[in-house]
């Protein structure tokens, strides 16, 4: 079965959300398969409309700035395997997750089975589950001691309690009774991207081109994210010409996906919990035309960098922020990645009962996490364009839950567990980088006149200092 007219429609459905002119959806092709990889859900959609939106978004912006028209075109197969994350570094796969990471059985409740998920691949949200279960923490502990702990626990207690002390850990539901939660409920009616106007701003004009004319030629991302969707977001803005500076903080942790998520920025480091960072990151802003973040709700607020705040300090600016589970409601400030709001939101119960597994099961890739991603860089641009229209400045928020619940819409495929994954191979390409011989995905976007691709190769973060290259 053919993806492109389920794909053209969902690309449409996002692009009418953004009320943006609907004559161009006339210049794109999104050509390919309903199923990619093996999974009862259209994750192939998904991939697919998503990368879409924001390629056709920045030949949106280029028809803006030369009068002249491109197609954009997604193949579905290359979308989907570009968003599976597959990379080696000097010809190694790093591994993905925590031998601790994934799903436990749990105490019964109401003489239920209950599953929780734990996330382990930071040391310091291991060790501390491992404390609330009363296992030793570190690597020396294995699987088994964390299971027969968690025997005696009810999963949504686990999940309450593991909450609480900040760590990251999620109860498996069912979809309804995620529908029935009052954050599913919180959600209800919120657009999947989200595009507010927060301040008072003219127009600015658009940046000179400079040697490498393509959509986003000189405009300046700061990209303040870590763990995937952001990263992808920021790497996709890249690739469409933007100068992406990725700013980390040098006490914070990193996984290997940096690698990866890393090509065609800059990167550098600053402290936002001292003066000097801050500093660094006001003047950073004071010639930035977005701003993307994926702290939880609340966090940059208290440092004096929420978006209202560096909105004031840039007029003109669009903040773009990245949520686990959605800007209001009582989860609105929980830590959650990719794997685990997908066992919150009833995709892991899902999956197996369409599987016929007895346990839950994982969608094959982290769609949630790579659609939002490219759903990111499709508000940033989309909001680029109403501020050269309209003015303003402008506020573009995401969630991971949000996008759950689009990729619920979407549809269920019969049968799509028979999909066999295709080869990584025709969409590979090597580069020298920071870290190693990277070998990794080309992006799967392809523009008629201006290709896109990352002219900076990854780099380790503080490579680069905290301020922008002269023109």
């Amino acid at each position: 079965m053919l993806a492109s007219h389920h794909a053209m429609a969902a690309l449409a459905a996002l692009w009418n959300e953004a009320r943006l002119p609907a004559s161009a959806l006339a210049f794109a092709d999104l050509p390919g398969r309903a199923a990619v990889l093996p999974s009862s859900f259209n994750v192939t959609t998904a991939a697919q409309a998503s990368l879409a939106a924001a390629a056709l978004a920045a030949a949106e912006i280029w028809a803006m700035r030369t009068s002249e028209r491109q197609r954009i075109s997604v193949d579905a197969e290359h979308a989907v395997l570009e968003s599976c994350g597959h990379f080696t570094v000097d010809g190694i796969a790093p591994e993905v997750w925590d031998k601790l990471s994934g799903l436990y059985p749990c105490g019964d409740a109401a003489g239920v089975p209950g599953w929780v998920r734990i996330h382990a691949n930071f040391a310091h949200h291991r060790d501390g589950a491992l404390r609330l279960l009363g296992c030793a923490p570190g690597p020396a502990t294995g699987r088994a001691a964390v299971a027969d702990a968690l025997r005696h626990w009810r999963a949504d207690e686990f999940e309450t309690a593991a909450a609480q002390a900040g760590l990251v850990v999620a109860a498996a539901r069912t979809f309804a009774q995620w529908d029935a939660h009052p954050q599913a409920l919180a959600l209800a009616g919120v657009p999947t991207v989200s595009i507010e106007r927060i301040g008072d701003a003219p127009p600015r004009p658009w940046p000179a081109m400079g040697t490498r004319p393509r959509p986003l030629a000189g405009l300046r991302v700061l990209d303040l994210t870590r763990i995937l969707a952001g990263p992808v977001a920021g790497r996709t803005l890249a690739a469409h010409g933007a100068e992406v500076m990725l700013v980390n903080s040098p006490g914070l942790p990193n996984i290997a996906a940096i690698a990866d998520t890393s090509r065609g920025k800059l990167s550098a480091h600053a402290d936002l919990k001292t003066d000097a960072g801050r500093d660094a990151l006001r003047a950073l802003l004071s010639d930035a035309d977005v701003f993307l973040q994926a702290y939880r709700p609340g966090a940059l607020q208290a440092l004096g960098l929420g978006p209202q705040a560096v909105a004031d300090l840039r007029p003109g600016l669009v903040v773009v922020s990245l949520s686990a589970y959605g800007a209001q409601g009582p989860w609105a400030g929980r830590r959650g990645f990719d794997s685990l709001v997908q066992t919150a939101t009833g995709f892991n119960v899902a999956e197996a009962e369409a599987a016929g597994a007895k346990e839950p099961k994982a969608m094959p890739l982290q769609i949630l996490d790579y659609a939002a991603g490219y759903l990111l860089a499709f508000g940033a641009q989309a909001a680029l364009l109403r501020q050269r229209q309209e003015g303003g400045s402008w506020h573009v928020q995401v969630s991971l839950a949000g996008v759950g619940r689009w990729l619920r819409s979407l549809g269920r495929l019969p049968g799509g567990w028979d999909t066999r994954r295709p080869s990584y191979e025709p969409y590979l390409e090597a580069t020298d980088s920071g870290f190693g011989r990277l070998v990794a995905l080309r992006h799967a976007a392809q523009f008629s006149r201006t290709p896109a691709g990352w002219d900076r190769p990854a780099m380790p973060p503080g490579t680069h200092p905290p301020r922008w290259p002269s023109a």
